[in-house]
């Protein structure tokens, strides 16, 4: 199944491109995209074509912040049902639960984790396509539209405690520190935003419980889902809970708001199982931490879900075909 995203999540790219001296013709025939298919925010694109666009872009204007420039040309939720569902929800809790909800009708793409520790919460988001697509500019553009988001509902409140990337930071970290308000971490575990736990409960001056109620009785009918969408939320949610030691079939049910047993259903209507899908998502985020040599062998482990280092070494032999080190030792020996 090829991973699609709504043409609207490249709102403002053409807007952009053009500001960098560049014709964003050119780069969406390179992708094998139409320059149509933007004119309709609702038109299915494949993801991977989606993040292709934005990392050839950003190569051509040498612009690192290609992604956060997209994302601050946004204002609102946008247009449409979903756009007025989410903009007159109670709270931010409520937007970020509606957009896991609705997440059919939205991106694809993209898995949201909402996790509470204490007094802070970590807002998760995780692009999942083909292995191999590169997603610096697409994270960093959904990372800067939930912000937008987060503000659009909090107003002045909203003040973020921190945003985290996975891939290394820029040069100048200027822009970011001004898009998002708070500094940012690169390299890390993760990508999201961590803010402050009551912000998630705070009114939404904009709530409109008639208007969420119309729209939801618009939505529920559209958002549906068979086998193939449900494994691709299963290996979202994978990505997300696999880091956090949450990873077994109750969990990523509860998150996906299923019972086991019809997960079950889907996933062998989907040609697949569970733990599949687990050592498929293991295998790719083991290439994602091995390669940045900040890890170290343990704490690659412990990011797979392995609480003994013997046992991450024991699987990563077997898919590898050499130990952890003896892979690190022979990846530092090829040319970059």
């Amino acid at each position: 199944m090829v991973t699609s995203v709504r043409s609207g999540s490249l709102s403002g790219y053409v807007e952009v491109t053009r500001q960098l001296g560049l014709n964003p013709g050119n780069f969406l025939r390179e992708v094998g995209l139409d320059a149509s298919a933007l004119a309709d925010p609702q038109t299915r694109i494949s993801a991977a074509a989606a993040c292709r666009l934005l990392e050839l872009t950003a190569a051509g204007a040498s612009c690192q912040t290609l992604g956060l420039q997209i994302a601050e040309t946004r204002q609102k939720f946008g247009f449409g049902v979903i756009g007025i569902l989410l903009a007159h929800k109670r709270t931010l809790r409520e937007v970020l639960l509606a957009t896991v909800q609705y997440r059919h009708l939205l991106n694809e793409a993209l898995g949201i984790y909402v996790e509470t520790t204490g007094d802070t919460v970590t807002i998760r988001e995780e692009i999942v396509t083909e292995p191999g697509v590169l997603k610096r500019q697409a994270t960093e553009l959904a990372v800067g539209v939930m912000a937008r988001h987060c503000s659009t509902v909090l107003g002045a409140h909203w003040k973020p405690r921190s945003v985290h990337f996975i891939h290394a930071g820029p040069v100048e970290l200027h822009v970011h520190r001004r898009f998002f308000g708070c500094p940012p971490v690169f390299n890390s575990d993760f990508n999201g935003i961590v803010c402050d736990a009551a912000d998630l409960d705070r009114p939404n001056p904009m709530a409109d419980p008639e208007l969420v109620r119309y729209a939801e009785s618009l939505a529920a009918p559209l958002n549906v889902s068979g086998p193939d969408a449900i494994v691709m939320d299963v290996r979202r949610a994978i990505y997300l809970l696999l880091p956090l030691e949450q990873v077994n079939i109750e969990n990523i049910a509860g998150h996906l708001r299923l019972g086991v047993r019809t997960l079950q259903r889907n996933l062998d209507a989907g040609g697949t199982t569970f733990s599949t899908l687990v050592d498929e998502v293991r295998h790719n985020l083991a290439l994602r931490y091995m390669v940045n040599p900040r890890y170290s062998i343990g704490r690659v482990g412990a990011l797979l879900g392995y609480t003994r280092q013997s046992s991450f070494t024991h699987w990563f032999t077997q898919r590898f075909g050499m130990t952890p080190r003896a892979w690190r030792a022979a990846a530092a020996k090829v040319p970059a």
